[in-house]
């Protein structure tokens, strides 16, 4: 397990914790209390910390690396099931979007989602989450064939961006999120989008226009990250916890701006701590989700998507 640095407490029980049960096995000393008087003090560590994370913190918990991943996500709630798709016919395929059919609790979705890697070569291979425009044209190529055979879509968010690079703009990164947004605002099918990890800037709007959005409960959504923001106001990254605070971009901020629908808990210390446990939860909110649109008309799904989507921004004083 790798630690975070607002985790070294708990870091430093864990160890004497794991010390204690070593003393125990290799004499004869009875270490029971003091394991146990261990443990307590751990779990109260870890309540006082994680009950009261910082906006920055939740920041840093998104890009834990031992965090679950898109693929991670799409593996345990469709199993054997899931059948990737390749390619925007139009350039080549873009390994940060990925994208398939899939089956949960015998329904089948179309699941699209940004992939990071877990290493140095598998982040240069992902292009660490950053899609190019080919990355939302096969994104929107498998929105749109889920629309011709009825099967509702699902998007996993987990970006830090798109990528900002020349060929990218040259060949027209804006005009494919933008494309992707005013067809998933029309999109004759039901959109669950679920942020899984960072939800930054137009390469999570990309993939986020839906009729349910859910946001993992450690896990940020805004137009900018803290470091960008901190960098442009302060011309210094020295400020990103600032940022952090005064870009509202946690998942309680985006419920309580009504920018998203519902808040996916997550196990203490976040979803790596308990994948299982994790990926249940996901399921039960995505399928709680499903259930609610999946008897709605195509003009009331649209409707209320598009109404859902006019109110955002608005405010009375």
């Amino acid at each position: 397990m790798e630690y975070l640095d607002f985790e070294l407490p708990i870091k430093e029980l864990e160890d004497q914790l794991d010390k204690c049960f070593i003393i125990g096995q290799e004499s004869n000393v009875d270490v029971s209390n003091t394991c146990k008087q261990i443990e307590k003090k751990l779990e109260e560590t870890k309540k006082k910390i994680y009950k009261n994370l910082t906006a920055w913190q939740r920041v840093q918990l998104s890009r834990h690396p031992n965090r679950p991943y898109t693929m991670d996500h799409i593996k345990a709630l469709c199993g054997d099931t899931f059948l990737e798709l390749f390619g925007d016919r139009g350039f080549k395929d873009d390994k940060a979007m990925v994208g398939g059919l899939g089956k949960i609790e015998g329904q089948s979705f179309m699941i699209i989602g940004q992939q990071k890697g877990f290493n140095t070569k598998t982040r240069q291979f992902r292009n660490f989450g950053m899609a190019n425009p080919e990355g939302y044209r096969k994104a929107l190529r498998l929105m749109k064939m889920a629309e011709k055979f009825g099967i509702p879509v699902i998007t996993l968010i987990d970006t830090p961006g798109a990528y900002p690079g020349l060929e990218a703009e040259e060949r027209g990164q804006g005009e494919a999120i933008a494309r992707n947004i005013i067809e998933m605002c029309r999109l004759k099918v039901p959109i669950i989008c679920v942020i899984v990890g960072e939800g930054a800037s137009g390469g999570a709007l990309g993939i986020g226009v839906g009729d349910r959005v859910l946001m993992m409960e450690n896990t940020w959504y805004s137009v900018i990250s803290p470091e960008s923001c901190s960098s442009i106001l302060w011309k210094s990254w020295e400020h990103k916890e600032a940022a952090a605070e005064a870009l509202k971009l946690t998942s309680t901020d985006m419920k309580k701006q009504k920018l998203v629908d519902e808040i996916i808990p997550e196990p203490l210390g976040g979803a790596h701590y308990d994948r299982e446990t994790t990926f249940k939860t996901v399921e039960k909110y995505i399928m709680k989700a499903y259930k609610e649109l999946k008897d709605l008309s195509t003009s009331e799904l649209v409707a209320q998507r598009m109404d859902k989507y006019s109110k955002m921004g608005e405010f009375k004083e």
